[in-house]
This record gives structure tokens, sequence and C-alpha cells, in this order.
């Protein structure tokens, strides 16, 4: 017995066996989705040392539960951004790249049915994202993912599942479209998804729409989207970072469209342009939740019918945990709890990311001071990655590295003029902190509607996008308006900074492809002149490389550069200690 059939007779759900099936029964069956997982596989955190909520050894609880439930008409998808987070993947990827990479085997032990791309996988580079693909069990779909030469899909722009149903010869059948952000080019250095490009998410949709609907007949049309629901960042074209919003009410012939990238909770039905209803789901991010459709199909001679869809995000965070599934990966957990508990070095103070909201912070100038180190730039910029990060003092672990850096993003060096480097920080604090009229005004930029959201947690802006500088000494006048807060005095050894004349600067690869637009929005040096500005590009990334440093040194002074100050003082003390309980009300 191929599982149970839900059944809606005179508006009564009930279970039946098998048994045929005459016209205008009516079938229940489910989709769930998981996206943006970020290696949150098992319920430990590699990097803090504790139980984790969430990840999907819960999740496979609550959809083995549903399995159950649904058998056969159970689909499972993942949304992509799973090569990329906690250090099991990094371990996976870099130090065992040779095994069948773990995010593969996760995939394949949980049985999905489809998986997408996400911007965080492509990070990675084609030798571990083209390998990952060859490995997972199901199809990996991405329509706008381009091969340059041929103009053809990179991989399957849509798959299509069919699912039997007892007593009825057709079975229903699944097209699940797949995009990605098309705005890779904006943070990732070419490098990385060489002979690739990657195509406008709306037209795309719609060309591929009108071949599925024209070639595969299917009963039910699903997309499944590495892109948030609207907004982000926009490139020349109309290319747009955010759009699975556009695509549900500009392309006719979605019946639901799963999405993720943006790591926030959607659950909005919107209408097409014939005016359809279209289930728009997205489940944020870390396995905290699943994002499922139930969906009732009538066999309506011979062809389904999709007679009601809802949509549900699911709170997984407090399932059971999966404990055969943890069985199953335990030699691979033991492997990476003793690769992260490696000491390298120690820190004879402790050092936190909250710091660094408010002025200097010994945690994020640790970071400016080995990348002019390590390169012999004249300028660092260097941003807090981590919303709120604690190192303490005493030996530091493989895992600690994760707090200091949380992304494989590699070390760059750019050759910026004086005044780019003041335009790229005069928009770096636009962003970060407010225009103050008063002493009473708040001295950060913050935004209560994103509290929940788990890339800006309370701040107008992404704080991965807050950066300070190193190597020179300056000022950013909160009371001035924006463009005009930046007022650098000297290069930090006291000699003159001139807007004039050309620095080495170092900062990450994100930030040196147009990352948050702070170097060419705010710098106005033009996107296709990056590359021609980069003059160093380490081979490895950036947190291999400050590991390396402090295995050299062993024991580590981390303190505050104090090269740049918010003024004026008498407003900007104050504001920042009644922001800081704001943001952080723990006082820690």
């Amino acid at each position: 017995m191929n599982g149970y059939l839900k059944l809606c007779m005179g508006g009564m759900m009930s279970l039946c066996t098998l048994t045929a099936m005459s016209q205008n029964e009516t079938i229940e069956m489910k989709v769930i989705e998981t996206s943006d997982v970020h290696g949150h596989f098992f319920p430990y955190d590699f990097i803090e040392g504790r139980e984790l909520k969430g990840t999907l050894a819960r999740a496979n609880t609550y959809i083995e539960r549903q399995r159950k439930l649904y058998g056969n008409l159970l689909l499972l998808m993942d949304n992509g951004d799973i090569l990329q987070g906690q250090p099991c993947v990094y371990w996976s990827n870099y130090v065992k790249a040779d095994d069948e990479n773990l995010a593969a085997s996760i995939v394949n032990y949980m049985r999905y049915d489809v998986e997408a791309f996400g911007n965080h996988d492509v990070e990675t580079g084609h030798k571990v994202y083209d390998k990952w693909m060859r490995e997972v069990h199901c199809p990996v779909v991405g329509a706008n993912i381009v091969d340059c030469e041929t103009q053809l899909p990179y991989v399957r722009p849509y798959a299509i599942i069919e699912r039997h149903v007892p007593g009825i010869d057709k079975p229903v059948k699944i097209a699940v479209l797949g995009l990605l952000t098309p705005t890779i080019p904006c943070w990732l250095n070419e490098s990385l998804w060489q002979g690739l490009e990657f195509q406008e998410m709306v037209d795309c949709a719609r060309r591929w729409v009108k071949h599925i609907q024209q070639v595969e007949h299917p009963d039910l049309l699903l997309g499944l989207f590495h892109s948030g629901f609207n907004g982000g960042i926009s490139m020349d074209g109309g290319i747009e970072e955010d759009a699975a919003e556009r695509v549900a009410k500009e392309v006719e012939g979605f019946d639901a469209i799963f999405f993720g990238h943006d790591h926030m909770v959607h659950n909005e039905m919107l209408k097409s342009p014939s005016g359809r209803d279209v289930l728009c789901l997205d489940p944020s991010c870390y396995a905290f939740n699943v994002a499922e459709a139930t969906i009732k199909l009538m066999h309506d001679k011979d062809r389904w019918v999709v007679k009601e869809i809802k949509g549900e995000i699911v709170d997984v965070r407090n399932e059971e945990v999966d404990e055969q599934m943890v069985a199953r990966f335990q030699p691979t957990i033991d492997a990476i709890k003793e690769y992260v508990g490696r000491s390298i070095g120690s820190f004879d103070t402790t050092i936190g990311t909250r710091d660094s909201y408010f002025g200097p912070s010994a945690f994020t100038d640790f970071v400016h001071q080995l990348q002019l180190q390590i390169t012999g730039a004249d300028v660092s910029f260097n941003a807090p990655l981590s919303f709120d990060s604690q190192i303490k003092a005493g030996p530091i672990t493989v895992a600690d590295m994760f707090k200091l850096y949380r992304f494989e993003n590699q070390l760059y060096v750019v050759e910026m003029t004086g005044r780019e480097i003041r335009g790229h920080l005069e928009l770096s604090y636009s962003r970060w902190v407010n225009t103050m009229k008063s002493p009473d005004d708040h001295l950060l930029l913050l935004n209560d509607e994103s509290l929940g959201d788990q890339q800006r947690m309370g701040f107008r802006n992404y704080t991965f996008n807050f950066d300070s500088a190193a190597g020179i000494i300056y000022e950013v006048d909160v009371t001035k308006p924006e463009g005009q807060k930046v007022r650098i005095l000297s290069m930090q050894d006291g000699s003159p900074f001139s807007e004039e004349k050309t620095y080495k600067v170092v900062m990450n690869s994100y930030r040196a492809n147009g990352g948050g637009e702070l170097i060419t929005l705010g710098g106005g040096i033009p996107k296709e002149q990056l590359n021609h500005r980069i003059i160093y590009q380490s081979e490895l990334d950036l947190r291999h490389y400050l590991m390396e440093e402090i295995q050299r040194q062993g024991m580590m002074r981390p303190r505050a550069g104090n090269n740049w100050k918010f003024v004026p003082e008498k407003w900007t003390k104050r504001a920042a200690k009644r922001d800081r309980q704001l943001v952080f009300p723990d006082k820690r």
C-alpha cells in the first residue's frame, strides 16, 4: 500500500485505503520547503559549542511525520544556500573535499525531491558546487543560470515530478521551475562563476513557463526561487536582487512560489495577471521553520485541477531531534567537533562585535590590523560580519575563527584615491548612523520593523555593510547631512592624507566586487572598472590567512585602534548608551 490518500467527501476529511477512484474525486498533497539552511544540519552549534534549536535534524522529525500522513503525495524541496554557514560545510567543502559533500549526503538522506542554487552556494566556487551537484540524487534547478558558450541553462531549468494516485491512471504532474537571484556579479568575483551568466528573473520565468505549459502540460506549476520577496539591489537592465513578488504578479501560470534568500518569513496570497491566486511562501533561514503548501486537487476527466491551496509557516525549532538521522552522521559530527576544537593561539582579552556599532572596537580592529599586516596595504576596510559574537580571553580555537570571520571571502587589495575612500566611508556611515538633530535623537539608524529580520536585527540596514577604516584618522559628524559626515584628518602615522593620492586598500572579496555598493555607489568606481583596480587577490579564503597569522604569533593582544570617533561627543556618547540598551537589552 503506497500510503494514505486524503479524500474530500462532502467537506469532511477522512483517510482511506486503496480504492478505485471515480471522476471528481479530490486528493490532498503537501509541498514542504526548506531554505537558507546555511549548514544548520545537526542540533549542535559547532561555533558556539552548544545545542541549536531548529536545524534539519529537527525539521526532519516533522517532515517524516508528514510522510506518514501523505506518503507519495508529499513533495520536499530545498531552496539553496546550503553550502555555507556552519563550520561543518566549510570542513566538507575544503578540508575533506575529496569525500562526498556533507550537504549532498544530507539532501540524499532526507530524500529531497528538488534542490535549488543559492548565491552562497556559488560563493564556494566551481570545484565545490559542481561536485556537490553531481552527488545529490535529486535534480538541481535554475533556469536563469546560463552557460555563456551554449546560452543554455547550466543546470536543469525545471524538474518534472509525477505522483501516482492509486485507482487513477493519470499521475499528478508537477513542474518546479528554479530561479536564482541574478545579482551574483555584484558580490562575487567572476572566478567563482566563470563561464556563467545570470539572467533577469521575470523575463526568464515568462519564457520558461510558456515552454513548460506548451511542452509538459503540468497539473501543478511551482516556483523555487532563491530570491527575496522584493527590494534589494539592482543592476543595469532592470535586473533586481529580490523579484519573487514581481514574478508572481507579472508571470501567468504559477500555482505557488516558494522562495528565500532574504531570511524573512512570508506567507502571502498574490494575484497573477489574470487574477488567479498565487501562494508565495518563504520559511526564513537556519531551518527554524519550514514553509508548506497544502493543495487539494480534483480529478476531472483526464486531468487534475487545483481546487484549493493554503500556505503555512511551521515552526520546527522545538521539534524532537531525529536521533536516527544524528546517529547516521555521528562519526562525521565527531570529526567536525575535533576539527573546530583545535587550538590555534590565545587572546589576552575578551572581544565582541557589540562595541563595533558604537565606535572603534577590539573585535573589528583586530581584523583591520591583521589585514594590514598580511598585505602591507595603506588602508583597511572591515565590517562586523556577525551581528552579536564574542570571543573570550584564553585559548582560541578554529571554531572562534567563524565568530571572527563568518564568510568564506577572499582577501583583496584595491587601488583607490583618497576621494574614493572618503566616498566609500560616507555611504557606509549614512546607512549606519542617524543624522542627529538634537542630543535626544538616536545615534544609530534603527527600525522596529526589522526586529524579526535575521540579517538586520533591528537596524534599518544590513550591519555587515557597516565598514569602518584603519590606517587613517577620521571623525564622523552625525549632525551633518549624508555625504558630509566623514572628515579624514591624516594617515594613522600622522602623515598627510590627500584626496588626490592613490592608496592601496585591503578589504574582502565581497566588498571589492561591489558588495553593499559601498565601493561603487559610495566610492564612485564603476562596476566594470573594479577588476582593473584589484592588485592582489588571495588564493584561499580570508579566514585561512587570519588563522595562519594567529598561529604564527601565538598570543594575540587585540585592542581598539581608536583612530576614529563619532562627534559631537557630548551628543554621541549619551546616544550610544541609550541605543545600546535598545539593541542589546541584556547589558552584556
